[in-house]
């Protein structure tokens, strides 16, 4: 079903389509995405970011610090966008009934229009997010953890609970977050008629599920690391830091280095 709703989207490309990028909408089917090139680079691999709750993949554009440092890499910026005002995973806020399908089809979507249109190496992505987007990189990680050679989420997990399991292999996943976040707390919060999961019970989850190792300690910055590698060298890292709810691009920029240092990326 998940693959036919792809070639769904997928079929009703237009010829005018192709004329996209970071400044215009490039459409799949209802839905789109923008990109953001790297200068220079022949075939690039790719971040691919989905926004917080009420973003858009035009607000991910505007942020041109962000594209720099991105381009500089080498890499190619790919802007989500939701279903709706919000990603539309299990248990999320309004949509009790949602599984998360539409929203993992959507993101393979993306990747088979980027590999074609733009020539992007689809064994160099990384999945990132912040706030709702990182509970959609959570998600993305136990859907589609093969799709991606890591994932770097931001202030966000899962709703509720993780998930009874995830599909394997594991993946690499660094998670940053603020130990004064109110809006996403660490140990999570009661909304309305659901709840923001515990940080700390997901990465114990992922860590039993995806056999990582005992976890060393580091510090960079202003970030406190607690680092796990398992017996296929994927990571596990959770970064806190002393602020709050805030999207910086050098906790970003520090989880690629840590997937690039670990050979994932």
């Amino acid at each position: 079903m998940r693959q036919a709703f792809i070639g769904a989207i997928l079929c009703v490309f237009g010829g005018n389509a192709l004329a996209c990028g970071a400044e215009s909408d490039c459409a799949l089917g209802d839905r789109h995405y923008r990109i953001a090139l790297p200068e220079g680079a022949a075939t690039a691999g790719a971040v691919v970011y989905a926004h917080g709750y009420r973003g858009s993949a035009a607000g991910v554009m505007r942020n041109g610090a962000l594209r720099r440092a991105i381009s500089e890499r080498g890499l190619a910026l790919v802007a989500l966008k939701s279903l709706s005002d919000d990603w539309v995973i299990p248990h999320v806020l309004g949509h009790p009934e949602a599984t998360g399908q539409e929203e993992t089809a959507y993101v393979e979507a993306v990747i088979a229009d980027v590999v074609r249109r733009f020539d992007i190496d689809e064994r160099r992505l990384v999945a990132a997010g912040f706030s709702a987007g990182a509970m959609m990189v959570w998600t993305l990680a136990c859907t589609i953890p093969e799709r991606f050679a890591g994932f770097v989420a931001i202030s966000g997990t899962f709703w509720q609970r993780p998930p009874e399991t995830c599909a394997a292999p594991p993946a690499s996943v660094v998670h940053i977050h603020g130990t004064s976040d109110p809006t996403v707390p660490i140990e999570g919060r009661p909304i309305r008629e659901t709840w923001q999961g515990d940080v700390r019970d997901v990465i114990e989850f992922y860590a039993r599920f995806g056999e990582f190792a005992a976890a060393d300690e580091r510090q960079a910055g202003d970030l406190a690391c607690t680092q796990r590698r398992n017996p296929e060298g994927a990571i596990l890292d959770l970064c806190l830091h002393p602020g709050g709810h805030a999207f910086r691009n050098d906790d970003l920029l520090f989880a690629l280095n840590r997937l690039a240092a670990a050979g994932r990326f």
